[in-house]
Parts: structure tokens; C-alpha cells; sequence
């Protein structure tokens, strides 16, 4: 799967949110100052051609949809991060954000007992 670009992820997250919508109703969502909406436009054709929007017609327009879950796109994104940067250990990625982001006591035993659910 290809990651994903900062613009093209932030165009997908407002899809995600809406599930359908044309490049106004995209543009709508982002906080200002709003992009072009050629802008837009274009990173949305990227993301129908990397094979992560389709589109139906509607009038002389589009209204596009994501064709992929986003927690599909997290999980190998989780995945390509633990890979890439921590020798694909969880165990190693765990232990630098609980030394670097001061994870509470309380936090870790949430996550202890979220792993121990799936077991």
C-alpha cells in the first residue's frame, strides 16, 4: 500500500469524516486559510489514481469516497512506523514513547489490559 502525503492525508481524514463529498464540501472542513480549490481538486485525482477515492458522477461534477478503511490505513501505517523505526519491535516503540511522553502508570496498565483482551 503507498503512504500518503500530509495534504493527501488531510484531504483523506475529511473524507473519512464525511464519507461522500465533492472538492467544496472538502474544502468546507479545513480550517483557514482554506486551500485552492484547484488545490484540492488535484490531490483528490492523486488519491483516485493511488487507488484510495472513487468517485461517482453527479451533475457536471464528482462526488467522491474513500475506498479504503481508515483503520486499514492505520494499521499498516502503525505497522511501516515499527518497521522503519523500531526494527519492527512494538516492544522498543512502546518503551520510547513511555521514556519520552512520561506515559502515566494508569495509561500503561489501559494498554497492558487493551493487549491482554486480544490474547
Amino acid at each position: 500500500m503507498k503512504q500518503l502525503t500530509k495534504a493527501e492525508e488531510d484531504i483523506m481524514q475529511i473524507l473519512w469524516q464525511l464519507k461522500k463529498a465533492n472538492v467544496k464540501s472538502i474544502i468546507k472542513e479545513f480550517p483557514e486559510p482554506k486551500p485552492a480549490y484547484n488545490t484540492v481538486s488535484t490531490i483528490v485525482r492523486i488519491l483516485e489514481n493511488k487507488g484510495f477515492v472513487g468517485y461517482e458522477k453527479e451533475g457536471k461534477g464528482h462526488i467522491y469516497f474513500p475506498l479504503l478503511e481508515q483503520q486499514d490505513y492505520s494499521n499498516q501505517s502503525i505497522n511501516k512506523l515499527v518497521d522503519n523505526y523500531f526494527q519492527g519491535s512494538f516492544k522498543s516503540m512502546v518503551s520510547f514513547f513511555v521514556k519520552k511522553n512520561d506515559i502515566s502508570l494508569n495509561e500503561l496498565e489501559s494498554v497492558l489490559k487493551e493487549i491482554n483482551k486480544k490474547e
